[in-house]
């Protein structure tokens, strides 16, 4: 009989996820918004096995069905693509710009043409936009600055020096900070937008802080190190790190790319979960983020090697750079990304965009941030 309960419960949880599910969908589309998923490739260096060059963009509400390729351009000498380093959307210029490790693209999301396209001396990296829009700061490609943009141009405001190797840039929702990592460095700098020379440091955690992602209090900062698998936290208000946490159950193994065991983490909107990604053994894993420290929970087996995490804004379904849609809820994988082919899509640049009426109207992120303020 509790076999039964048990069963009858588990029925209805997945009856109740899934008629809410086809509620919000259909409230979506009687308002007439569309939602795509916006794939920036090459997103795993530059291979081209992984879905060629440009955008794909693809039907959320249909599948993930594939709708278009948007041309893109950022080519080397010998006119190969560039490896795209960062992805990202301003509703008020109404543009994707596409970042390489050479330069900026700007992108119209209506008529879908280069707009324009900035080389910077020293390069590209994963950059972040102010929630206005209207600011970029782009990080150089593992060089000593980064570059403040203004997003309608592209043209350089001013150059924040932090001798780090420019990597990561998380803007925070709210617009009041900046969170910058470089490769060479155990601290995360913050800094103030509206005036960039105050800065506070986040720090030292045990080694050189790779992707991260913060909760949406700011009171929190997770992020991957090198050489562990799994992640350290660190307290926003002081300045300290707090906790490491290893990856139970799982030895560190070889990895094709990146050169640290975990090299991907996000926050599920609603913060409940953490997401962890593991190289060698080609997994997310799951931790129940609602305790402190977060406690681990279960693993994902993905197809391939995973090097970046991102969640849908309903946070609903989890997007590995692996191309696998996964149901946050069940942990089952529900759809994997194709391309025109039919041949498997992997990229760690993607990011979520809603039309309305021809106009994108809200935008997603191409980080796993925590989105509760309250």
């Amino acid at each position: 009989m509790l076999k039964i309960k048990g069963f009858r419960t588990i029925c209805t949880t997945l009856l109740s996820l899934s008629f809410f599910g086809l509620i919000l969908t259909i409230a979506q589309a009687q308002s007439g918004v569309k939602r795509y998923l916006y794939v920036a490739e090459p997103g795993i260096r530059n291979y081209l096995e992984y879905g060629g060059h440009g955008i794909l963009v693809y039907d959320i509400d249909d599948n993930y069905k594939l709708v278009k390729r948007i041309p893109t351009g950022s080519l080397d000498a010998k006119g190969h693509p560039s490896n795209v380093k960062g992805v990202c959307v301003s509703l008020a210029t109404q543009c994707i710009y596409v970042s390489t490790i050479k330069s900026l693209m700007c992108i119209s999301l209506q008529s879908e043409k280069l707009l324009w396209e900035k080389i910077y001396e020293a390069g590209c990296d994963r950059m972040a936009i102010s929630p206005d829009g209207l600011t970029i700061f782009q990080p150089s490609f593992e060089k000593d600055q980064w570059y403040v943009l203004d997003a309608k141009t592209g043209e350089v405001k001013e150059q924040i020096v932090l001798k780090s190797k420019a990597h990561n840039t998380i803007f925070a929702p709210n617009g009041k900070a900046v969170y910058m990592e470089g490769l060479a460095s155990p601290i995360v700098t913050v800094v103030n937008p509206k005036n960039t020379s105050k800065q506070r440091q986040i720090g030292p955690f045990s080694a050189s802080v790779r992707p991260f992602t913060i909760n949406g209090k700011q009171s929190l900062l997770y992020g991957n190190v090198n050489e562990l698998l799994g992640f350290e936290i660190a307290d926003l208000k002081t300045g300290k790190m707090i906790h490491r946490v290893e990856v139970p159950g799982f030895e560190k193994g070889f990895i094709k790319r990146h050169g640290c065991p975990s090299h991907g983490i996000g926050l599920t909107p609603n913060e409940k979960e953490l997401w962890v990604a593991d190289g060698a053994n080609q997994r997310m894993h799951i931790f129940d983020n609602q305790q402190m420290p977060p406690r681990y929970v279960s693993s994902v087996a993905l197809r391939d090697q995973p090097g970046w995490i991102t969640f849908s804004m309903d946070g609903r379904h989890a997007w590995p750079s692996t191309g696998e849609i996964i149901d946050i809820s069940s942990k089952e994988i529900i759809h994997r990304l194709a391309d025109e082919k039919g041949e498997i899509v992997q990229s760690e640049k993607v990011v979520e965009i809603h039309f309305q009426g021809g106009k994108a109207v809200k935008k997603g992120d191409q980080f796993g941030l925590g989105r509760v303020v309250k």
